[in-house]
């Protein structure tokens, strides 16, 4: 079984119901972004490489939950009475095969993982399986002790003996068994405990009170990490960065300082790319073989084309087309810009809603004037124009190919092809003027 291809007839189960109190956040925690989307979508993202059918399990009130976890089917449970009870909710959309209960607070479970575990569960030889996993410390985690190569039970730490406490093999939260057994072992569950809550370790107890084996699958513990407060948010956006890096890396990539460089989950960097330090990548970003993105950049919904340099200190913003070869440097701000072969625009610039074509050159400290406080104006520069420094285009506006417009201009009309366009006040010249001023200001000074 492979975690690419047809998906297994099996389903998820996904608990998200939590409030996530340790947030402190009126956003659901399972809401709460990791690589620029919520820690949910990457936990469907996984499951959808492997199961049939996916129920997400939510609580009163969380309509967002649900719509982000469509199109996948929502249940809603009414009374948090544990994460039994939660899953609870779910087995009227059992589907064939096996079941597998999850948490939507672990999001970095790769779908490699799943997949052995439903290999694992069918191997015949145990009627459920779960992930465990060594965390380097193991604190309050619920021990997994296993007897014989098997689960004998999972001992939450409160109750662990001092022998049991010393196993570090913790319990990870997540179960696999045909979906019939499952069902029953849910509706056996009791709450007969201090919460009063009905609790989903245990099914552990009931399935081998039948006489069934549990297998424990063991997993990194940086895949099976939760995340219940903000500190954990952050490290576990560090554990998936690095993942991600590494996989950029390994596919051609060449990051200078890569601690430094903050991808996307959906950021696609072809080979022979080259990333500088302090580069920030956010969602919607494609950069082609060949360009090179420089230090302290910030990319965001855009295109940069082969061979293309980006930076030091640029701004590309949603909307943006960069072609081949195009050069955009320190201070350069782009909004939904298409910009052709060979452009360049070096120095301190802003260009929004604008089409350049290619071989233009734009000097430094001009502006697109593109919202007139009401609406936004298009800019049209046309191929191989040159645009002299500190000059402001007031959209809408169209340069025609080959013209020149001179440093300093406000350009408020159209310019034609292979014109020469200057939009400034003529220069005036008053000899002696500026001694005589300073003379005026000698005398204020001793009067005063």
């Amino acid at each position: 079984m492979k975690a690419t291809g047809t998906r297994q007839a099996a389903t998820a189960i996904i608990l998200a119901a939590g409030h996530g109190t340790r947030m402190r956040s009126k956003l659901p925690k399972t809401l709460h972004p990791l690589a620029g989307r919520p820690m949910l979508r990457h936990l469907l993202a996984s499951c959808e490489a492997v199961f049939s059918q996916i129920v997400v399990v939510v609580g009163p009130g969380m309509e967002a939950v649900s719509q982000a976890a469509a199109p996948h089917a929502s249940v809603v449970q009414q009374e948090r009475r544990g994460t039994a009870h939660a899953a609870l909710q779910a087995v009227p959309l059992f589907g064939e095969g096996e079941v597998a209960v999850l948490y939507a607070d672990n999001p970095l479970i790769r779908p490699e993982t799943l997949c052995r575990l439903l290999e694992r569960r069918r191997a015949g030889d145990a009627g459920l399986s779960l992930l465990a996993m060594r965390p380097p410390d193991p604190a309050q985690y619920g021990r997994v002790i296993e007897r014989g190569g098997y689960v004998e039970r999972i001992v939450e730490w409160a109750d662990a003996s001092e022998a049991e406490r010393v196993e570090t093999l913790c319990n990870a939260g997540v179960l696999c068994a045909d979906g019939g057994d499952m069902a029953r072992w849910l509706r056996d569950v009791r709450d007969d405990n201090a919460a009063q809550e009905f609790y989903l370790t245990d099914v552990v107890a009931l399935a081998t009170a039948e006489g069934r084996r549990v297998a424990a699958l063991e997993a990194p513990f940086e895949e099976l990490r939760g995340i219940n407060s903000r500190v954990e948010l952050a490290e576990t956006e560090a554990v998936l960065q690095g993942r991600m890096r590494r996989a950029a890396m390994e596919a051609g990539v060449t990051m200078t300082d890569p601690a430094s460089v903050f991808l996307c989950h959906d950021t696609e960097l072809a080979e022979d790319v080259a990333i500088g330090p302090n580069v920030v990548f956010g969602p919607g970003v494609r950069v082609a073989p060949g360009a090179e993105i420089r230090a302290f950049s910030h990319l965001e919904g855009c295109v940069v084309g082969p061979g293309a340099i980006v930076g030091p200190f640029a701004r590309l913003r949603p909307g943006t087309v960069l072609g081949e070869g195009v050069h955009i440097g320190n201070f350069v701000e782009l909004k939904a810009a298409s910009l052709g072969a060979g452009v360049k625009a070096n120095h301190l610039s802003y260009l929004g809603d604008t089409e350049i074509g290619g071989g233009t050159n734009i000097g430094a400290g001009t502006i697109t004037c593109n919202y007139d406080g009401f609406a936004k104006h298009r800019t049209v520069i046309g191929d191989s124009v040159f645009i002299g420094s500190n000059t402001a285009l007031v959209a809408p506006v169209r340069v025609g190919e080959g013209a020149i417009v001179a440093a300093g201009s406000v350009v408020t009309e159209d310019v034609a092809p292979d014109a020469l366009a200057i939009a400034r006040g003529r220069q005036v010249e008053k000899p002696g003027a500026a001694a005589a001023f300073r003379e005026r200001a000698r005398a204020a000074r001793r009067k005063g």
